[in-house]
């Protein structure tokens, strides 16, 4: 999840408030307002006086030219690096994207900026610090940074087998967000194949819809999360952030409300891409469904061979959830 500040100077309460509604991560205040902003709501202050401190929580530090680039990757090593430009132009950041895994942060005033910084290559820098000085314009740019998430590579897999095993602990994500046709989340028994299973936002003749859950699958499958992450679903908790993704690969991170483990009986669906075969297990239960390339949902318990369902595929392993290249066998 993108991290987004906004800066306030001069002192500004009204800014504050606009701040924390529209979901700010941070405010960054001058000296000696800390408490004021606390009073207002629970949120990380940037200041002297404040959780993180200018010049040792983090820094700022002004692009001029190419040797600037590995200062400022070095330091995002250890925290957040604000960076300016004395003559802004996106290769300059594109590289530092491209070498650095954290911490990059750049300021922000306009619709364009927003939409292109947090872009760039298709993942974007790690932060924002808004800097819109009307109040109409910060709500704005609040709204459209805190709902901007990189798209997914869905891939076309064929079904080739749907075996029913025996019972097993499964786990239901319910979400702070409500899912409509075609939304659903990733999730698979390796990294390498996650499978699209869509939410329970279809009405059946069994049980009323809950379009704010995803019948995900067993405690061990990863899930990707925000971040191009994955986790265990048998990690998730209430208040993690998992990611929704849609049919075309648009994404939207969405708070984790409850999780529901219980034992179900299961089965197995194995699909092929390419001449690779890979798998997920999920509940052997009709309102369970995976998507088909459309959009469509289809019920677990009418697949067949030859049906076609959407995947997102990489080739790089897994490490604490993070993408890393090694020899991984995954059977």
């Amino acid at each position: 999840m993108k991290q987004v500040w906004v800066k306030i100077d001069p002192w500004d309460k009204k800014r504050v408030t606009t701040a924390l509604e529209g979901g700010a991560d941070a405010v960054w205040t001058p000296p000696g307002h800390a408490a004021e902003v606390k009073a207002l709501g629970k949120i990380t202050v940037i200041a002297p006086d404040g959780d993180l401190v200018p010049g040792e929580d983090l820094c700022e530090i002004t692009l001029e030219s190419s040797a600037d680039e590995a200062a400022i990757v070095s330091q995002t090593k250890s925290r957040p690096v604000i960076i300016r430009c004395t003559d802004w132009t996106i290769i300059p950041l594109e590289n530092l994207i491209a070498q650095a895994s954290q911490n990059l942060f750049v300021e922000a005033a306009t619709v364009e900026e927003v939409k292109t910084f947090l872009g760039i290559l298709e993942r974007g820098v790690d932060g924002l610090v808004i800097t819109a000085p009307h109040l109409g314009e910060l709500k704005k740019l609040l709204a459209l940074a805190k709902g901007i998430s990189p798209p997914v590579e869905l891939t076309t897999a064929s079904v080739i087998g749907v075996k029913p095993l025996g019972m097993g602990d499964r786990v239901c994500v319910d979400t702070c967000t409500q899912m409509g046709l075609g939304q659903g989340m990733l999730v698979g028994n390796s990294s390498a194949a996650l499978f699209l299973v869509h939410a329970e936002s279809l009405e059946n003749p069994y049980v009323a819809a809950r379009p704010f859950r995803v019948n995900a699958g067993p405690v061990h499958a990863y899930i990707r999360v925000p971040g191009n992450k994955t986790r265990y679903l048998s990690e998730l908790t209430a208040g993690d952030e998992v990611l929704v993704v849609d049919h075309q690969g648009q994404t939207l991170p969405a708070t984790v409300g409850r999780v529901k483990i219980e034992k179900r009986p299961l089965m197995l669906v194995t699909a092929a891409h390419a001449g690779k075969e890979f798998a997920t297990i999920v509940q052997n239960a009709e309102t369970i469904r995976l998507t088909r390339p459309n959009g469509e949902a289809v019920s677990v318990v009418h697949l067949a061979p030859g049906d076609e369902i959407l995947v997102a595929l990489e080739e790089a392993g897994r490490h604490f959830g993070y993408k890393v290249t090694e020899t991984i066998l995954e059977k």
